[in-house]
């Protein structure tokens, strides 16, 4: 059974964790190992003590890797205690979070005025904590009951409105819990203007009338339902300190916005990886052979595996990567994979599969390298406790469910545990499991060919570019947000944020969309150029992992080039700042034909004269071509 309140799908917290913080204090780097601490299931004292030493790392300059990221908070309650929760729980996704909270109450004038803490800080998203009683009277059966709902609403929509013409930042918003108490029991939440109808009501219209590039919600509601309204609602500590919430639930409420906030920062996993025996089915294949395995309808425990693999199909079917490490025959475990007639998981649905007996860790690594994917983006999933706990030691990246004994539980712990928080879902996003699965292809292809250029040739590529958003502004987003490797500068944008450079007449924000041979490999590229007197500042340049080796890039500087000379723009400016992961594209700019021309903002700054440029893409390459 899943605790909520105790965050269960976390490993306890080792004996002496108070000591362990106190050692990191001295240490440098310090992120690795605190981001390590913060992956048990801390109490609020653990949090607030964990947030201190982050605050020290910060301070000494001593953070790294962690990224940093400020969020401004308002609210309408006291939110004290919350901060350090926020700070310690960002650790688990890689993020040093700073937080600029405005005075107890003061959301309205904190949106108003530009010297607020809030805005001041030039934060990178804003909260908006408020909760029921911000809106609404708690006994509340009035007449006018609609009228109130829509002013709350158009009070709600005005504060995302100032906050967000005030900094530019992504604006979280929060659903609302009724208090649990009823005037006319179960009749409540259909009769206007009770607490319940109201705070159902309000719900309901957050998305039409408050959801918007760059607003995304934190779902306080169905936190509440979780635990349970009754205890949620903690009046004597509401009374006596202003507290929105029962104390006690302060580690569930920052993990979730610490989970919104990592979402934002394009800190989402991409891939499941499961193990087989006692995880995707009960029994171990190589004793119990496919007839022993207990999988299935009529059987408990067979019901529970299968429920795990719905869950599972269900994510791939919302573009999570599915992938398998385990330990066991590969021949035998496949053809279970291929013939078990209960199997719902099927071996098309699985990008990449590690079956054999190397330790787990190993295998995950073999897995993020042929995916092409950062280690930081997988989650892992075993029923054996020494496999998790060597995966945890040796990839603290990984986030590794603590699985209980009861397989039934399973599916709800993969879910509960938070790894594939995401603030918007597009077409591409459904897709990305099929583009792996024809990634495959490639790389089968790959292998056969006489020669690079011969690759390249059968692949048949052609590029759209446009600068339209017809590709959408959402993926745009995302790709800057969660790409590392080939990122020039790592810079990171919201999406409101994006509609304002986009807006911008003279910024250059082009989208590249890759097709070959094999199927469409969706939105793989994302430039956005900003004039700098008679020169075009290449501010960002991303590309997707799937089209390295594939001379794309060439391709994109070639549409960058003829759209600056339309422009009457004279040269590009490339900055290249050096990251523990994008060292991969340490040469891109000299590759292409820029000159080193010094440093600026702790980057390199690399200069290509657009007048005398020509293009070194050779036949293959010019295979691709920009739409009309």
């Amino acid at each position: 059974m899943i605790d909520a309140a105790l965050l269960s799908w976390l490993p306890r917290p080792p004996e002496g964790f108070r000591v362990r913080c106190t050692a990191t204090d001295t240490t440098a780097p310090r992120g690795a190992a605190l981001r390590a601490l913060a992956g048990y299931a801390l109490g609020a004292n653990q949090l607030h003590r964990l947030a201190r030493s982050v605050a020290q790392a910060v301070e000494d300059g001593a953070a790294a890797p962690l990224q940093g990221f400020t969020l401004g908070l308002v609210s309408n309650a006291t939110t004290d205690f919350i901060v350090p929760a926020l700070v310690a729980s960002a650790l688990r996704y890689g993020i040093a979070l700073r937080v600029a909270a405005a005075p107890f109450g003061m959301t309205l004038q904190a949106a108003l005025d530009a010297a607020s803490e809030p805005l001041a800080s030039r934060p990178d998203a804003i909260l908006l904590a408020l909760d029921y009683r911000a809106y609404f009277p708690e006994y509340a059966l009035e007449d006018d009951a609609s009228a109130r709902l829509d002013a709350a609403l158009a009070r709600l929509g005005d504060l995302v409105t100032a906050f967000s013409r005030g900094s530019g930042a992504a604006i979280l918003v929060q659903t609302i819990a009724a208090p649990p108490e009823r005037l006319f029991g179960s009749f409540d939440r259909d009769q206007s203007g009770t607490a319940a109808w109201l705070a159902a009501s309000f719900n309901q219209r957050l998305s039409n009338e408050i959801l918007r590039p760059g607003v995304s919600f934190l779902d306080v509601e169905a936190l509440a339902s979780q635990v349970g309204l009754a205890a949620w609602f903690d009046r004597s500590q509401h009374m006596a300190a202003r507290l929105p919430f029962a104390h006690r639930f302060v580690p569930l409420y920052a993990e979730h916005a610490a989970r919104l906030i990592g979402a934002i920062r394009g800190r989402g996993r991409k891939v499941l990886v499961l193990d087989l025996d006692n995880t995707l089915w009960g029994g171990v294949i190589g004793d119990d052979g496919i007839e022993g395995i207990r999988l299935g309808q009529g059987d408990p425990r067979g019901e529970a595996h299968l429920d795990l693999q719905r869950a599972a199909l269900a994510l791939k079917r919302r573009g999570i990567l599915l992938a398998i490490a385990s330990k066991n025959d590969e021949a035998v475990a496949r053809r279970a994979i291929r013939e078990h007639p209960e199997m719902l998981l099927r071996e098309d649905d699985f990008s990449a599969m590690q079956i054999n007996w190397s330790d787990k860790a190993s295998n995950l690594e073999a897995l993020a390298e042929r995916l092409s994917l950062g280690i930081d983006s997988f989650v892992f999933l075993d029923d054996n406790p020494a496999e998790r706990a060597q995966v945890r030691l040796s990839l603290p990246e990984v986030l590794v469910p603590e699985l209980p004994s009861d397989p039934a539980d399973y599916a709800a712990v993969l879910l509960a545990a938070g790894g594939f928080e995401a603030v918007a879902f597009s077409d591409e996003d459904r897709q990305r499991a099929d583009q792996y699965a024809a990634n495959s292809r490639r790389e089968s292809l790959a292998t056969h060919a006489r020669d690079l250029a011969g690759f390249l040739e059968s692949l048949q590529m052609h590029a759209i570019f446009t600068a339209d958003g017809v590709l959408g502004w959402s993926r745009f987003t995302q790709l800057i947000n969660k790409s590392n490797q080939f990122n020039l500068t790592t810079r990171r944008y919201t999406e409101a944020r994006i509609a304002d450079l986009v807006a911008a007449p003279d910024v250059l924000t082009l989208q590249v969309r890759l097709v070959d041979r094999f199927g469409d490999n969706g939105m793989i590229c994302s430039v956005i150029a900003c004039p700098r007197d008679d020169a075009w500042m290449l501010d960002t340049w991303v590309m997707s992992c799937r089209v390295l080796g594939r001379r794309v890039e060439e391709a994109v500087l070639n549409e960058i080039i003829r759209r600056a000379r339309a422009a009457g723009v004279a040269r590009l400016i490339g900055l290249y700042r050096p990251t523990p992961r994008n060292a991969l594209v340490r040469n891109h700019y000299r590759t292409l034909g820029f000159v080193l021309d010094g440093e600026e903002d702790d980057a390199e700054r690399w200069v290509l004269d657009v007048a005398t440029y020509r293009s070194s893409v050779g036949p293959i390459v010019s295979e691709i071509s920009p739409a009309a």
